[in-house]
C-alpha cells in the first residue's frame, strides 16, 4: 500500500501537459504508472502527453480504451499504454503480457482498479478528480518505493 502522498492542483490541461511531459524526463524501463479516476478526470491526456514527451518522432497516440493496450518505441525502450476498464478478471490481464511488461518496459495504465492485487510495489498511483473550474484537476500522487521520493522536486516548478 502506498505510504507516501503529493498533491496537486492543475489548473488547466496545458498544465497537466507539463507535468506530464517534467515526469516523462525521469521515467523509463522498469517505471508503472497508475492512473486513476472517474471517466473525464484527465487519465489519457496525461497519458498521451508523457507518451508523446518519449517519442523521437510525434505519432497518435490514441486512447487504448477499445485495443486494451498500445505500445510505442520511446527513446527510453518500450512504452505500454494499458487501459484495463473492460476487463472483469485478473487472468485477462496476465493474458495481454502486461504483467511481464512491468519488468522492463514504462507502463502506464488506467482503470488500475482492475489489477486486483497485481500492481506491482514499486508502482507510483495518480487520481485525477475534476474541480469546479472548467479544465482544472486535483491530482494525488501516492507511492511507497523510495524510487519516488524525488517526486516533489521534478514536479513541483514555479
Amino acid at each position: 500500500m502506498p505510504t507516501r502522498t503529493l498533491q496537486l492542483t492543475l489548473s488547466s490541461p496545458e498544465q497537466t501537459c507539463a507535468l506530464a511531459r517534467r515526469l516523462g524526463a525521469c521515467v523509463g524501463a522498469g517505471d508503472v504508472l497508475l492512473l486513476q479516476g472517474g471517466i473525464g478526470a484527465g487519465k489519457t491526456h496525461f497519458a498521451r502527453c508523457l507518451i508523446r514527451s518519449l517519442l523521437a518522432e510525434p505519432e497518435d497516440v490514441p486512447s487504448p480504451t477499445f485495443t486494451l493496450v498500445q505500445t510505442y518505441d520511446g527513446l527510453k525502450g518500450e512504452i505500454w499504454h494499458a487501459d484495463l476498464y473492460r476487463l472483469s478478471d485478473p487472468a485477462e490481464i496476465e493474458e495481454l503480457g502486461l504483467i511481464d511488461a512491468f519488468a522492463d518496459c514504462l507502463c502506464l495504465v488506467e482503470w488500475p482498479d482492475r489489477l486486483s492485487g497485481l500492481a506491482p510495489d514499486r508502482s507510483l498511483w495518480f487520481d485525477f478528480s475534476m474541480l469546479q473550474s472548467e479544465g482544472a484537476r486535483a491530482l494525488t500522487l501516492s507511492w511507497s518505493s523510495p524510487r519516488w521520493d524525488t517526486l516533489q522536486d521534478i514536479l513541483i516548478h514555479d
